[in-house]
């Protein structure tokens, strides 16, 4: 069964407060008039007013012992009723009559036939969309809601939906299967089984995460994604499910272990094995592109830390020049006007004495290293940091398909032209090649001209085009072909069309002006009346000051001295209260908050572990404080094994789920009177 704190399906609360009591349970006049008129005694006239306004807030009427004592005591009180009065229909025909008369009077449709073909109708198509049977509880509630029904038992529209959702996934895998031939069936079949040398099977190497972004693990990345594409376009299989459907059945599959999957039915386990081949596919793409922008931040950071200490050195590195080159002028001031050397001898002098002082290459990175200094510019120092990643860089760049999210195509052919030189090994690359996306400091460092010849200095070259690459995959101006996070964010765009049809009532609920012109008035006024009523509050802004140039400056706010009075409260309360234990505190979070619920098994069912709230609070307190789980069972010694915490890590436990309890948390914490 679905886990029903999984959903929006209405339920009361474990407490309330007076606020909520007040606001939302307190009988109106024309409610109280309704009751009169329909009961003949105190004990039916409360009855019916409950009843009321638990259907009102719930949307089907509850079990009479399931509606909270705080809401019948509130209900009461406010009737002035006598206080023995107990709630509890003696008649049901009584109870009967009254959901009729409700219904009549909130002009809500009894949940009947035709409300069951229409819902079956509804989740059908949403099937086609989503795996989770809670999100598709959720749509049946949407849609019975809209159309003003009754809504049925939890339990019938868990059975409905699961039924429904069987159905049609199981079209789907059959769909699928009918695509795929005996042998490829065979190779997705073989992930499953036990290597006779490593005693583990390539499904555990399908479920890989993405180690911490080195230069190591970029080449081990690059090994993995070589193996993902031995399986093929995957897609192919795929096109007729949708994105969300193949996202939902790939974290089911990645929830099992091999021989789980071994246990069901070979059409659902190769739709699932093809639909986490091609998530993990996807992901890979993703975890490139992100190890890239990692490495390249930190060879930058690197340069820069370079130019630092390069300008602690500079007056060295200037004197070592200066005398390299008064050596240099005076071989060559001894042999001008010797006839009898040719070129050659006084070339040979001059690279003699160079090797003296480190060899021409050294003496030229310091060369550069000494402008750098001159322009505060770290760019020369890249190719330090860069050339230890450079065949790393040129393998994903061969592998990773580029393309321009926009009209300009200039990095794109530089970056072509730079894999057509990619084995070129000499100071200086000939071509033409448009690099004038390139910030000025970048060209003047790439670009070599004099009276005859316009060349390309290679390394710096390198370094340059695979720095803007960077840029433009974090921008969006280039994206990588079959990823997710670095995909065409065109394709996730509306068609002007689409656009057009909704515009006027997005801009009506929002509202927004429907013409442009009208738009940038009201926008212009806006911000005349904000500058305005800036202006008018400058005098008794102490933190903001205006100086001569125009610009606006923010003062530093001064602390407050803490009076010595807080101070000595703070020790009294720290004297005072009491210590709690950590998994004490996580029992008390959860009780008010109930951050718990959002832990179940990926299908969305209620968990089947005994006593599932306090294993997964344990189970949080264990990665929580990073101990593990062999280590957590060293401390809870016959509490909790550490395999079932492993389990419910793996298969309770999702990056989205501990996202939605977090926000619990914060969200509870936000009512309080604290942080206000």
């Amino acid at each position: 069964m679905t886990s029903i704190e999984r959903t929006a399906y209405p339920r009361f609360k474990r407490y309330y407060n007076n606020n909520e009591l007040k606001s939302i349970y307190t009988p109106t006049t024309e409610e109280r008039l309704f009751a009169t008129e329909h009961t003949l005694n105190d004990n039916n006239y409360f009855y019916l007013l409950v009843v009321l306004k638990s259907f009102q807030r719930l949307g089907y009427f509850p079990k009479i012992e399931q509606i909270p004592l705080s809401i019948i005591n509130h209900i009461k009180k406010i009737l002035s009723l006598s206080e023995q009065l107990s709630i509890g229909y003696v008649n049901p025909r009584t109870y009967y009559r009254h959901q009729h008369l409700i219904r009549e009077k909130i002009k809500v449709k009894k949940f009947d036939k035709e409300a069951q073909e229409y819902l079956e109708i509804k989740v059908k198509e949403k099937a086609y969309l989503m795996g989770n049977p809670a999100d598709l509880i959720n749509v049946a509630i949407e849609e019975l809601v809209k159309e003003r029904y009754e809504l049925p038992s939890f339990s019938f529209l868990d059975r409905e939906i699961a039924l429904i959702k069987t159905l049609v996934h199981s079209l789907i895998y059959e769909e699928v299967n009918n695509q795929l031939s005996p042998e490829y069936i065979e190779t997705l079949n073989s992930l499953l089984l036990i290597h006779p040398v490593e005693q583990r099977s390539p499904y555990n190497q399908l479920k890989k995460v993405t180690k911490k972004a080195t230069r190591n693990h970029l080449n081990d990345l690059l090994v993995h994604q070589k193996w993902l594409n031995t399986f093929g376009n995957v897609e192919q299989f795929l096109s007729a499910i949708n994105k969300s459907l193949i996202n939902y059945f790939a974290s089911v599959a990645n929830s099992l272990d091999a021989s789980e999957l071994k246990d069901i039915n070979e059409s659902k386990r190769l739709t699932l094995l093809l639909c986490l081949i091609y998530r993990k596919q996807e992901k890979t793409w993703d975890d490139l592109g992100e190890m890239f922008l990692k490495r390249m931040k930190k060879i930058h950071n690197l340069a820069e830390l370079e130019l630092q200490k390069q300008k602690e050195r500079q007056q060295e590195i200037m004197e070592k020049l200066i005398s390299a080159f008064g050596e240099v002028l005076i071989i060559f001031g001894l042999e001008k006007d010797n006839k009898e050397k040719n070129n050659n001898t006084l070339f040979n002098q001059i690279y003699s004495l160079l090797k003296t002082y480190g060899g021409y290459e050294q003496l030229l990175e310091e060369y550069q290293a000494i402008n750098a200094y001159k322009g505060n510019n770290y760019l020369p120092f890249i190719w330090r940091f860069y050339k230890s990643h450079r065949s790393a860089f040129f393998r994903l760049l061969n592998i990773l398909q580029l393309e321009s999210t926009s009209i300009d195509n200039r990095l794109i052919s530089a970056l072509k032209f730079l894999l057509e030189n990619q084995h070129k090994k000499g100071e200086y690359l000939s071509g033409e090649v448009d690099i004038s996306f390139a910030s000025q400091q970048w060209q003047k460092l790439v670009i070599y001209k004099n009276e005859l010849v316009t060349k390309l200095f290679r390394r710096h070259f390198e370094t340059c085009i695979f720095s803007y690459l960077a840029f433009e995959l974090k921008s969006g101006d280039i994206c990588i072909k079959g990823s997710s996070e670095y995909a065409d964010w065109r394709t996730q765009l509306l068609s002007w069309d689409e656009c057009e049809k909704v515009a006027d009532k997005y801009c009506e609920n929002l509202g927004l002006a429907k013409t442009a012109q009208t738009f940038i008035n009201n926008l212009k006024s806006l911000l005349i009346q904000t500058a305005e009523k800036v202006d008018l509050n400058y005098p008794n802004n102490a933190t903001l000051i205006i100086n001569d140039e125009g610009e606006p400056i923010l003062k530093k706010v001064t602390k407050n001295e803490a009076s010595p009075t807080l101070k000595n409260l703070e020790a009294i309360i720290e004297e005072r209260m009491p210590n709690y234990n950590l998994i004490d505190i996580l029992k008390n979070v959860d009780y008010w908050t109930n951050f718990t619920r959002h832990f179940a098994p990926i299908s969305g069912s209620d968990p089947k572990i005994d006593n599932p709230t306090e294993r997964y609070l344990l189970t949080t307190f264990t990665y929580g404080c990073n101990l593990g789980p062999s280590q957590a069972e060293k401390h809870m010694r016959d509490i909790i094994s550490s395999k079932l915490i492993s389990f419910i890590n793996r298969r309770h436990i999702s990056t989205d789920s501990l996202n939605k309890a977090i926000n619990d948390i914060i969200n509870r914490y936000n009512v309080l009177d604290l942080p206000k």
